[in-house]
């Protein structure tokens, strides 16, 4: 009976035909109206992806370019190169997605200095990112200055030409894909009311995992109640129970897949524990607990590289060898706890005098330190030497049991690194021990070299 009927159907004459004809001719109309209405919404959101993605990568590249320049722009401000920092900041101004660069360095006593570089013609406006960095240079392990900051803007003219771009991909995708649509949706919509057999051979032979929640539907009287209607509800009820299984598959997929991300996840958080672990005792182990100065063996360790910098570029290279005067009676007297805080405000006092780059203050133990300084010569060893034992003495840390001063005091050992005599660091180690030792017997309390 439904052959039957179908054969009626295809056989049909056009008189009986043209009522098909004329509801085709409204499927296409109600389908481009939709295809315009769907082409535009849908353009106007994904513009409004474009607009927020692209400002969320020329904020991601304005990051990495103060990533790349930033350390480079400290450390020029730090050492005044100004030719070294115009080259930064032309570099930073020159990058695609910077419109403005604006550098202010702070000066001490004085207005911050404010260097601008920006594109030609370019106009402040709202639209672009920017980004606002601090700079900061730690001259050595533990010093961190403030030297300025950096602030790094956009550029609206690329901003909206990669909008553009993105826009016009959208629209021609959108077309496209809406064309498609349409035609898609009339072709299926003629041919299921024309032959009912054929649509339902075509649903089954695109029947796949993942459109089984597509159920067949016939456009029919609902009064109509025949072969047609029983086939159409038990190809609908197979789909939804192969759905249903499907479903179902994919969550224990999914379940599946978590706990291995979870694992994948506690994997990493313990990795990551540990590495802080391992970094916090490298950094215990080169740091002396009481004073927070540089332990024995990171002096060992930063003396080996700083004499090979030395005797390789030929640069002087001076040792200050530091002993507390009559300390052990400084103990006796006040105690091991007061003497704790003496070592304690007498390593301050070292790192405020020797607080350059390059420059190295260590415990190497007791009431013993130790000053690396590079690039410098003996009588500027010297030089630095009595700024320790004048900004010591103005401290007038009392010590009852001293027999040169009624405060604390240095005896302190000045050598110079000479490449004719020394091949190895522990040789000029030796000739400031041996002047240390001279500054003792001459009465301590003074320089010697």
């Amino acid at each position: 009976m439904g052959t039957a009927r179908s054969s009626q159907l295809a056989g049909a004459p056009p008189e009986q035909a043209s009522p098909c004809s004329s509801l085709g001719r409204r499927l296409v109309l109600a389908t481009l109206i939709f295809c315009l209405l769907f082409t535009l919404v849908t353009v106007t959101l994904r513009s409004v992806s474009a607009w927020n993605s692209n400002l969320a990568a020329m904020t991601a590249e304005l990051k990495l370019i103060d990533q790349v320049f930033q350390s480079t722009l400290a450390k020029a401000i730090w050492e005044m190169d100004r030719e070294t920092l115009q080259t930064q900041l032309d570099s930073v101004a020159e990058a695609a997605p910077v419109g403005r660069v604006r550098l202010s360095i702070l000066r001490p006593g004085r207005p911050p200095e404010m260097l601008v570089q920006q594109r030609p013609e370019r106009l402040p406006t709202p639209l672009v990112p920017s980004l606002r960095q601090t700079l900061a240079y730690e001259p050595y392990l533990g010093a961190r200055e403030n030297l300025g900051e950096l602030i790094i803007e956009g550029d609206e003219r690329l901003l909206w030409r990669r909008l553009l771009s993105d826009v016009t991909s959208i629209v021609l995708t959108q077309i496209i894909q809406s064309l498609l649509l349409a035609g898609l949706i009339m072709w299926m919509f003629n041919r299921s009311v024309t032959v009912h057999v054929r649509h339902i051979a075509r649903h089954l032979g695109e029947l796949s995992p993942a459109n089984l929640k597509q159920r067949l539907h016939i456009e029919r009287k609902a009064s109509r109640r025949d072969e047609l209607s029983l086939l159409e509800a038990g190809i609908n009820n197979l789909q939804g129970k192969l759905s249903d299984y499907f479903e179902q598959q994919r969550r224990d997929e999914l379940d599946l897949a978590a706990h291995r991300d979870r694992l994948a996840e506690l994997v990493e958080e313990r990795t990551a524990e540990l590495l802080q672990a391992n970094s916090r005792l490298e950094e215990l182990s080169r740091s002396d607990p009481l004073t927070g100065l540089a332990n024995r063996r990171h002096f060992d360790e930063m003396k080996e590289i700083e004499f090979r910098r030395a005797t390789r570029l030929n640069q002087p290279l001076s040792v200050l060898m530091c002993d507390i005067d009559f300390f052990k009676l400084y103990n006796d007297t006040y105690g091991h706890a007061q003497g704790d805080q003496c070592l304690q405000a007498v390593a301050n006092r070292l790192k405020h005098v020797f607080g350059r780059a390059g420059e190295l203050v260590a415990r190497l133990g007791g009431e013993e330190f130790a000053v690396l300084l590079p690039g410098a010569d003996l009588d500027q060893a010297r030089q630095a030497a009595t700024r320790l034992r004048q900004d010591l003495a103005a401290q007038a840390l009392a010590h009852d049991g001293s027999q040169v001063a009624p405060h604390v005091t240095l005896s302190i050992g000045v050598a110079q690194f000479d490449p004719h005599s020394m091949d190895r660091f522990d040789q000029l180690l030796q000739c400031a021990d041996e002047a240390l030792y001279r500054a003792k017997r001459l009465g301590r309390d003074r320089i010697a070299q």
